[in-house]
């Protein structure tokens, strides 16, 4: 087990920015990759950004480039998304989740453990 606990949602007006925190318990965070994900009401939950476990490698969905960036402090035991430029669209929960199989996979399927979730809220 992987515990995950999500921080930092909140609400914002278009055009803001939210840090949201991922802390993980235990001592092979630092061997898993990281992912964000979330999920907006009525609709499936989707991949956001993903970094392996050294952080050499980060994806991110397209709708997100250039706004956001994920990145990981493996002596904190904890990953970052940060994001600007919030638009009303990201509106939704969103969930880190650890995938003990190291890549920077898209895929819900791939990740073991997940978070609670923290809700982000972005006001037009």
């Amino acid at each position: 087990q992987v515990p995950l606990v999500e921080s930092g949602g909140g609400l914002v007006q278009a055009g803001g920015s939210l840090r949201l925190s991922c802390a993980a318990s235990g001592r092979t965070f630092s061997t898993y990759a990281m992912g964000w994900f979330r999920q907006a009401p009525g609709k499936e939950r989707e991949f956001v950004a993903a970094i392996s476990w050294s952080g050499g490698s980060i994806r991110y969905t397209d709708s997100v480039k250039g706004r956001f960036t994920i990145s990981r402090d493996n002596a904190k035991n904890t990953v970052y998304l940060i994001m600007n430029n919030l638009k009303p669209e990201d509106t939704a929960v969103y969930y880190c989740a650890a995938s003990p199989w190291g890549g920077t996979t898209r895929a819900p399927t791939e990740y073991a453990y997940w978070g609670q979730g923290t809700q982000v809220t972005v006001s037009s």
